[in-house]
């Protein structure tokens, strides 16, 4: 059993009485970004020094906005319900106001979204000095082995899988080859990139420049079993507004578990920044419906 619970990987031993005395904990804390309106331009993004030694990027995003953060705050509340508050996002505000001439307060925040990192304890003071390093404790004395995964991140994840299919097997697994295996949709020819989008363009003729690159961007090469039948706008079912169609919903229903509106608009795309509410509403009506097709077919 592996028992990669994040925040509540340490409440599911106690819960099961599989905890001991040497088993970890975990210590919450809480980031934050701001969306605010675009600040710059070009695709460069920045890292900016704080006078708390810690950094905030500003990273351009979705075209129109720019995307601030990140704060670093304990967290002691409902883990599944994260929100930001106002001394993070005046934090989050100085540290733009610091650097940038255009000056953005508060108000001018466009939309906000906050995590919760469950960090491995290592008995650290301050929320910014906790190790983000991962703990993977085996436990062969409850009968099952029990792995369970401290801490960890995103861009540690394929080392930490790797690390705890080491620990499940005894390294009998190479595991190794996940060093060099593109993700779905990954497998583009030479990584590059603008070839790719070339070549799309050419196959896909009826798409929009704006379209053609979102979904190169978001799919890869996957995004030929999207369009699979495709020879017209017409081909792609529905139009929701703004480049979202009834094709692309599908297919996220199908392949990459969304069950809701705001799976499609927010956890898997970022278009609920553009959306209008008259499509969103529509979409959030027409998802029964589009549940029900993509797996009569």
């Amino acid at each position: 059993v592996v028992n990669a619970a994040g925040p509540w990987v340490r409440s599911i031993l106690d819960s099961s009485l599989l905890a001991h005395n040497s088993t970890p904990h975990v210590r919450l804390v809480k980031g934050s970004h701001i969306i605010i309106p675009k600040i710059f331009e070009g695709e460069q993004a920045y890292l900016l020094q704080q006078p708390d030694k810690r950094i905030v990027f500003a990273i351009p995003y979705e075209t129109d906005f720019t995307l601030v953060g990140t704060t670093d705050v304990p967290f002691e509340g409902d883990a599944m319900m994260p929100v930001i508050d106002e001394d993070e996002r005046q934090y989050l505000c100085d540290a733009i106001n610091r650097f940038f001439e255009e000056p953005v307060s508060p108000d001018s925040i466009f939309r906000t979204y906050s995590g919760v990192r469950a960090l491995f304890d290592d008995g650290a003071g301050q929320a910014q000095k906790i190790t983000r390093d991962y703990h993977l404790e085996l436990d062969v004395s409850s009968g099952a082995p029990i792995l369970s995964v401290f801490g960890g991140k995103l861009t540690t994840y394929r080392v930490l899988a790797r690390h705890a299919v080491d620990k499940i097997t005894g390294a009998q697994v190479n595991a190794n080859w996940t060093a060099k295996s593109p993700l779905p949709g990954g497998d583009i020819e030479g990584g590059d990139v603008q070839k790719f989008h070339d070549m799309q363009a050419q196959k896909y003729t009826f798409l929009s420049q704006p379209l053609l690159i979102r979904l190169a961007r978001s799919y890869g090469t996957r995004m030929d079993m999207m369009l699979e039948g495709c020879l017209s706008l017409r081909d792609m079912g529905r139009d929701f507004g703004d480049l979202l169609y009834e094709v692309e919903i599908l297919y996220l229903i199908r392949y990459e578990f969304s069950k809701t509106a705001e799976d499609i608009l927010w956890r898997r795309t970022k278009l609920g920044l553009h959306l209008e509410k008259k499509h969103k509403l529509a979409l959030e009506a027409a998802m029964p419906d589009f549940i029900q097709k993509a797996f009569a077919q």
